[in-house]
């Protein structure tokens, strides 16, 4: 079946019934303050007849089912910011809730990671991305597992990259510890900036550095 350009560009993703979508709006690290939104997401899914409204793993809220010349009006209702579903680019930035509603968090997480999704997502890059944030060792935003993954301990952050859970999992490399919370996003900007000249098309961090070697790769990145 021929891909709708248009339609992947609109955030809308083909069913298995090949004739309604799912999109997805934005919600960095799916924490909602004001449940109004939660309200209009309800109210314009039923108004449009979407069959199911499903948590994804990128802590959004698909919305599914929804005809094709409904998605326009859809969006429109809605007035939120479309989900990097699809495309080589950062999908997602998986977050824990940290030091903001966790016990057992020894880092700022969710500061930290609704700044680095104000400040990549959706970033066109050779291949796709994703970031895990995760407030302590036990890893809830599944750190390990994304492309760059952080890591809170008593001693800072832990930077991990090239994991992923997809058909070749991997488990991602130690880049650098005991990293202060003000200067993991320089880090962040070097990763990127080394990622975006060296990968080739459709190569995501872990490949990169299989090809290359770690050492090879964190030298480029730190140094």
């Amino acid at each position: 079946m021929e891909v709708k350009t248009d339609l992947l560009e609109k955030g809308a993703i083909v069913q298995r019934d090949r004739e309604t979508y799912a999109i997805a709006p934005h919600i960095p690290g799916g924490v909602i303050l004001d449940v109004n939104v939660l309200r209009k997401i309800a109210d314009v899914s039923e108004k449009y007849g979407a069959k199911a409204l499903k948590l994804t793993s990128a802590q959004r809220i698909a919305i599914v089912g929804i005809p094709e010349d409904k998605i326009d009006a859809v969006w429109e209702e809605l007035g939120m910011e479309k989900g990097a579903a699809v495309g080589l680019c950062v999908r997602s930035v998986k977050i824990c809730p940290a030091t903001h509603f966790c016990k057992r968090a020894q880092q700022d997480g969710l500061t930290l990671g609704l700044g680095l999704d104000k400040a990549y997502h959706g970033l066109e890059l050779p291949g796709k991305m994703k970031f895990g944030v995760s407030g302590c060792t036990n890893s809830c935003g599944e750190s390990w597992v994304k492309d760059i993954g952080l890591v809170g301990t008593t001693k800072g952050w832990k930077i991990v990259i090239g994991g992923c859970a997809g058909a070749k999992p991997r488990i991602a490399d130690l880049l650098i510890e005991a990293v202060p919370q003000e200067e993991v996003q320089p880090i962040i900007d070097k990763i990127i900036a080394y990622y975006k000249e060296t990968a080739r098309k459709h190569e995501r961090l872990g490949m990169l550095i299989d090809r290359l070697g770690l050492e090879t790769v964190k030298k480029g990145i730190l140094g």
